[in-house]
């Protein structure tokens, strides 16, 4: 079975394609702001990665979500729920966690069905 590589890089690629399934890599905000912006941001990179292996949203099987403050839970969600195609949601873990850089306050990883 082939593997396609999305925006592979010398660490790491953002996107691993394999068989049926989209492994997208931990998304964040380039550029910063509130977690109601920076979730925007990280969702819209989602969408990106996933049309570029031939999925979408619809198809998410799982997300795993880091927040740096659970204090942002209530305005991540409000973000995720206006994004996420009600008639598939996935199962999905939310964590606090510290993330690399500090002004970054949310990561969301996804795998998806092709």
């Amino acid at each position: 079975m082939a593997i396609k590589r999305l925006s592979p890089g010398k660490r790491m690629s953002e996107g691993v394609v394999h068989g049926d399934r989209v492994i997208l890599a931990g998304q964040v905000a380039v550029d910063g702001g509130p977690i109601k912006v920076q979730s925007a941001e990280v969702l819209k990179q989602i969408d990106e990665l996933l049309a570029a292996a031939g999925s979408n949203k619809s198809k998410v099987l799982f997300a795993q979500i880091f927040l740096a403050d659970m204090a942002d839970y209530v305005a991540f969600n409000e973000v995720w729920d206006a994004w996420i195609d009600p008639a598939n949601p996935p199962a999905r873990a939310c964590i606090q966690s510290p993330l690399v850089k500090p002004e970054w306050k949310v990561e969301v990883q996804v795998t998806a069905a092709v």
